[in-house]
């Protein structure tokens, strides 16, 4: 099925934390790394959130999916089980251990407005 037409049910939340002289290094790693495995595993939508504080920057990931069990890839498991890319322990303060998932129960898009001419 398409993006289009796949519907998101699900909304998969991330969050860690980095030190604020590390958070351009994590945000470039993550956006390098960290989109394709989510897409590749049936993420329909993938996006990343950053928040800069007085001495730490939180990043916030939310996915959609179809299902929990697309979550999995079809194979079973936890899906509130984080899975942590390969410098996460070196660049995020802890290693979260589990992940959020919300049903989503609406979504609305704004429409696009085209310039009269």
């Amino acid at each position: 099925m398409s993006d289009t037409t796949r519907k998101a049910r699900f909304a998969r939340i991330w969050r860690g934390r980095t030190t604020r002289d590390k958070a351009d290094t994590y945000e470039r790693y993550w956006l390098e790394t960290g989109i394709d495995p989510l897409l590749a595993r049936g993420a329909i939508e993938v996006q990343m959130l950053r928040d800069d504080r007085a001495t730490d920057t939180e990043f916030m990931t939310i996915s959609t999916w179809e299902s929990i069990e697309a979550m999995t890839g079809g194979k079973g498991g936890d899906p509130t089980h984080a899975h942590h890319l390969d410098r996460d322990r070196e660049l995020l303060i802890e290693l979260p251990e589990r992940v959020q998932i919300l049903r989503l129960l609406e979504a609305h898009r704004g429409h696009t407005h085209q310039a009269k001419r």
